[in-house]
């Protein structure tokens, strides 16, 4: 099995019904993409990493494999993980706030995770994840579904050790945020020495 295929297991039972999913069908359909679902199910009960972010681009959604671009280069760079550890689907869990492409607007910007995913699936999801030492929420949706409505994503990241060390909250690593990275050197700085380092211990 390839990084690409499908996590296909006898006990595959959630994530198969994830896989399965339609319920957004003719959303897609009328998106300027006019695409169909393809979740993109990326963990198993005994990781120990969960990273929550928002949702498929259009590389992943090709790909079948979560932040397959250069926000996936800039996130494994934060989280000091190599490619092959970061896809071990038995110790890094990827559970976006939706887990397909959601496609973009008329003026080719990308649509928000549909409420509907998340509100479906996340609930047995994190059920499952009952081995979660660390969780690693990626960007503003992220925040607010696993820690309530937040003031602004640089304002919950700015108070990160309020929850550390088992809960880390990051900006989305887009390449469109790499000006927020120049504004807020002690991301750099601050945090991520701590949060590598707490990803280092949870992996031993």
């Amino acid at each position: 099995m390839t990084m690409n295929e499908p996590d296909i297991r006898p006990d595959d039972g959630l994530r198969d019904e994830i896989r399965s999913c339609r319920i957004c069908a003719e959303r897609f359909a009328a998106t300027r993409t006019a695409h169909a679902p393809r979740p993109v199910v990326w963990f198993r009960p005994a990781a120990r990493i969960l990273i929550a972010g928002q949702a498929p681009g259009a590389r992943v959604h090709a790909s079948g494999r979560p932040f397959s671009d250069a926000s996936g280069d800039r996130l494994r760079h934060w989280l000091g993980l190599d490619d092959e550890t970061f896809y071990d689907r038995d110790r890094v869990a990827i559970v976006p706030m939706a887990f397909c492409f959601p496609g973009y607007d008329a003026k080719g910007a990308d649509l928000p995770p549909p409420p509907v995913c998340a509100a479906t699936w996340h609930g047995s999801v994190m059920a499952q994840l009952a081995s979660v030492k660390l969780t690693v929420l990626v960007g503003g949706y992220a925040h607010k579904w696993h820690m309530g409505p937040q003031k602004s994503v640089t304002a919950t990241v700015a108070g990160w050790r309020d929850h550390a060390p088992s809960v880390f909250p990051l900006p989305h690593p887009s390449w469109r945020n790499t000006g927020w990275l120049k504004k807020n050197p002690w991301f750099e700085a601050d945090l991520l020495p701590v949060l590598r380092d707490r990803v280092r211990k949870v992996m031993e």
